[in-house]
């Protein structure tokens, strides 16, 4: 991973919910952080394959620290146990400048906010934002219990005006969120952002199906919603380089971000299965195979990004800006 790296002490470590830990990150000399816009993250730069894209949870317009909330996740590859088992107040780390590719829209007349359990983290800003402004919005927070729901008693506020709804399952879906109700009718300047597990993304994804495809926002933290990084039928193909003019190849069983790692031609990374954008990479020729779930169904058609991390191609050959 490339990205400009700021060094930053975990000030406050708080239990927030049921097996969520909030931290808060301030400045080293105590100064002020580069600015950051509602949706925007940080990738905590933990080291040893552990680097970790977590949402700011606070007030943008907070200059004196970021605040991240992480959910304990045994089945996690680790940077969740990482966090809540071996961080301490006090403790030096480093992470990225924040980055959003999961902004508020600008047009958006309405705003329909939908978070699922620690999808919470970058609408907890959004929900700032919009009610510094007035904007017309509501939030519809799933979990499963009020002990799991992070961030409540700060979002009690907006839940007496009217503009957050709370959903408890009690672990049962049947008795969550009714997307497609809520959905089925698209107006003018209505945008919807969901932020959650898979199967929520999917729910909302499927139930406004119909809507404008540029109205519909979503940000995953799993690859479970992503096509398979190698599929039965695979064949290799050519990438050409565009500032070299050097050609790869692209083996059936290689992606091309492991292709072009080999030869020394670094790309940002961070999850390298389809699902955090960092790697997005112009195509100036050819047609790529999609199988991320960064881009939207037109940012797909136009055919003018990539993940190069899992995405494949359906020409011979590629070329890409790099």
């Amino acid at each position: 991973m490339t990205s400009e790296s700021l060094e930053v002490r975990v000030a406050r470590i708080v239990e927030e919910a049921d097996g969520i830990k909030l931290f808060e990150l301030v400045d080293l000399q105590g100064g002020q952080l580069p600015p950051f816009t509602a949706g925007a993250h940080v990738i905590v730069q933990l080291g040893q394959g552990l680097d970790r894209q977590y949402s700011l949870a606070n007030d943008p317009q907070e200059r004196h620290r970021y605040v991240i909330a992480v959910l304990r996740d045994p089945a996690s590859r680790g940077g969740s146990i990482h966090m809540h088992d071996a961080l301490v107040e006090g403790q030096t780390i480093k992470i990225s400048s924040p980055q959003n590719q999961f902004p508020l829209a600008a047009d958006g007349k309405r705003h329909l906010l939908i978070a699922g359990g620690i999808g919470i983290t970058p609408m907890r800003a959004m929900v700032h934002d919009l009610s510094r402004t007035g904007a017309d919005f509501h939030l519809y927070y799933c979990t499963r219990s009020p002990e799991m729901t992070a961030f409540r008693a700060d979002l009690e506020q907006n839940a007496s005006a009217g503009q957050v709804t709370f959903v408890h399952d009690g672990g049962d879906p049947s008795k969550g969120l009714d997307a497609a109700a809520l959905l089925a009718e698209h107006s003018e300047g209505l945008h919807v952002y969901v932020c959650g597990p898979p199967g929520l993304i999917k729910g909302v994804r499927d139930a406004a199906s119909h809507w404008p495809s540029d109205t519909v926002h979503f940000e995953a933290f799993t690859a479970e919603a992503a096509e398979e990084l190698h599929q039965e039928g695979d064949s290799s193909f050519e990438v050409e380089i565009a500032s070299s003019g050097q050609v790869l190849e692209i083996p059936a069983d290689q992606t091309i971000l492991e292709v072009l790692l080999a030869n020394d031609i670094d790309v940002p990374r961070l999850c390298e299965e389809g699902y955090c954008g960092s790697c997005l990479t112009d195509v100036l020729e050819g047609v790529p195979d999609h199988r991320d779930i960064v881009l939207t169904d037109d940012e797909q058609a136009s055919n003018k990004l990539m993940t190069v991390c899992c995405s494949r191609a359906k020409t011979g050959r590629l070329k890409l800006d790099l």
